[in-house]
């Protein structure tokens, strides 16, 4: 791409955007992202689900995620069940019901379940002892986990860490290594609010060492022995 194909946007023109149109060019900018659907339960057994673009690993041991929700307000169901129950689940979107779970960014209130309002099918309740956030059984990953800690970011958005607590994966995405190969799973990604993609593997490289040629494992599932 040449210099002259690029085109310039400074702060100051920015901030003088239509507020929708500058919130999907800058929602654009951090390139692909994960397409989480964050399962909640309120006490009273309502469940919630949310579209979150913003999941994130923290760390395996221990096994740790976090995500970023917006500033708490009135309709902030998935902040407020958390705070409640202290749990919650995590659903890679598939590419086959990408309409069912985009839905679920709609502003229903408290007392509707999305599950009800876009078709999706609730799992994992009640399995183990005191666990109430839902699943998406249509999800070919997905995972339960707990509250650790909030940090409240300048823009007054919280950033959430959880802790893992169990996971459910289609068996047939796993590798010999451990490597979850998602594409496989049908999970899709997110850029800006609205545009969703699947995903094609270019393959895994070795780990990088200074004076070794990078290495290419094309069968993503036979793995790299350890």
């Amino acid at each position: 791409m040449t210099e002259s194909e690029l085109v310039r946007w400074t702060r100051e023109e920015l901030d003088g955007w239509p507020s929708r149109r500058r919130a999907r060019a800058v929602n654009s900018l951090s390139g692909f992202k994960s397409a989480t659907l964050v399962g909640t339960s309120d006490l009273k057994g309502v469940f919630n689900l949310s579209v979150v673009s913003s999941v994130v690993h923290l760390g395996s041991s221990p096994a740790q995620l976090g995500m970023v929700l917006r500033p708490p307000g009135e309709d902030a169901h998935t902040y407020k069940n958390l705070l409640t129950t202290r749990q919650c689940t995590f659903n890679h979107i598939g590419a086959s019901w990408i309409a069912e779970a985009h839905q679920c960014s709609a502003r229903y209130p408290a007392s509707a379940s999305e599950f009800e309002a876009t078709g999706l099918t609730p799992c994992n309740v009640r399995t183990e002892q005191g666990w109430l956030a839902p699943g998406v059984e249509e999800a070919r990953v997905r995972m339960g986990l707990t509250w650790h800690s909030e940090l409240e970011l300048p823009n007054g958005c919280r950033f959430v860490v959880l802790d893992l607590a169990w996971v459910e994966v289609d068996k047939n995405v796993v590798s010999q290594d451990g490597y979850l190969d998602i594409e496989r799973a049908g999970t899709v990604a997110i850029s800006g609010l609205d545009g969703y993609h699947q995903t094609r593997g270019l393959g895994r490289l070795s780990y990088a060492k200074v004076g070794k040629r990078v290495e290419v494992l094309e069968d993503v599932m036979k793995g790299w022995q350890d």
